[in-house]
């Protein structure tokens, strides 16, 4: 009588259930959600906006490409991370800022907000705000140095201020349709509230973001800064100007939604943007500074290995 056929049993570890997503489509979805904003900048700020993001995903494709070789690790440009980061940090800077001085803030992106932590997957900041934080820190008159958008070409470039800026030091309000579209001076990526929105909806349709996120930090924008106003109108801004204006929209879409840099327990990603929105009314109000997107979340990425810790769900079964 032959042997029976014996049946395989294959055990591995999980995940067994896997989807179709994968690293290099996520980003590439990101990049298409970044489309409208860079199409805004072109069209407000001309070819200087594109030289910018060309200059800053190069020298983060670059320093991607070094690091990995000096480490002997597979090289991952085409998996799309080092050029989200590239495009964000451009979008976080004025349309005036030298172009060397963008390659530095690449390099530093990778080199000091990614790479030093390990690569993609471990670092504990986000990129483009480490590259933009250290921009800050080195170039502070050029970085607050404003070019208005092409439909405001005769006002002066040295004197024209941004929204926050106005609203801040001059107590002027800019009217919201320009904010909404776009008709503002400011960095490339925070002029047009619309162009933003379109992509985050955009992300929020395929399934790469979570809506928490956003909703919690926008949200706590309107929260807090709505507070304020009921307390003083005549001095503090209204809860709405507070979205439209500088990079609450941009924040809210592309990087509180991170996925390494940000919590991933549903608890943990309702604290990081209500945190997150309460640090913005508090610098944009009482800080040095009109904004305050950038260092809120850079500080709130600080605590999300806390707060993964601390508001990891209770597993089925687990006893006290």
């Amino acid at each position: 009588m032959a042997e029976a056929k014996k049946d395989i049993l294959v055990v591995s570890s999980s995940p067994h259930l896997r989807r179709e997503e994968n690293i290099p489509k996520i980003m590439h979805n990101v990049i298409v959600a970044l489309v409208p904003a860079m199409a805004a900048s072109l069209y407000f700020f001309g070819l200087r906006a594109i030289l910018l993001i060309l200059t800053s995903v190069l020298s983060c494709l670059a320093t991607e490409y070094v690091f990995q070789k000096a480490r002997g690790k597979e090289i991952t440009l085409a998996d799309g991370s080092a050029i989200i980061t590239g495009i964000l940090l451009a979008l976080t800077l004025p349309p005036s800022f030298p172009l060397w001085a963008t390659a530095i803030g690449g390099i530093s992106a990778m080199a000091l907000g990614k790479h030093i932590f390990g690569g993609l997957g471990y670092n504990i900041f986000n990129p483009a705000l480490v590259g933009r934080a250290f921009l800050q820190a080195a170039f502070p008159v050029t970085i607050t140095t404003w070019t208005p958008p092409l439909t405001m070409a005769s006002v002066d470039t040295v004197t024209t201020a941004t929204p926050l800026a106005l609203m801040k030091f001059e107590g002027k309000i800019t009217p919201y349709l320009d904010l909404f579209f776009g008709n503002i001076s400011g960095s490339l990526g925070e002029t047009s509230a619309l162009a933003i929105l379109i992509g985050g909806l955009y992300l929020r349709y395929k399934g790469i973001i979570n809506w928490r996120q956003p909703l919690s930090y926008l949200l706590s924008i309107l929260l807090f800064g709505g507070l304020f106003w009921l307390i003083s109108p005549s001095r503090y801004p209204d809860p709405l100007f507070h979205i439209l204006a500088g990079g609450a929209m941009l924040g809210a879409f592309f990087m509180v939604t991170d996925y390494v840099t940000t919590p991933v327990t549903p608890l943990g990603q309702w604290i990081f943007g209500i945190g997150g929105g309460f640090l913005v009314i508090i610098i944009r109000l009482f800080g040095g500074l009109p904004e305050g997107v950038m260092y809120s979340i850079l500080l709130m990425n600080a605590i999300t290995p806390l707060l993964n810790r601390y508001t990891r769900p209770k597993v089925f079964g687990e006893l006290e």
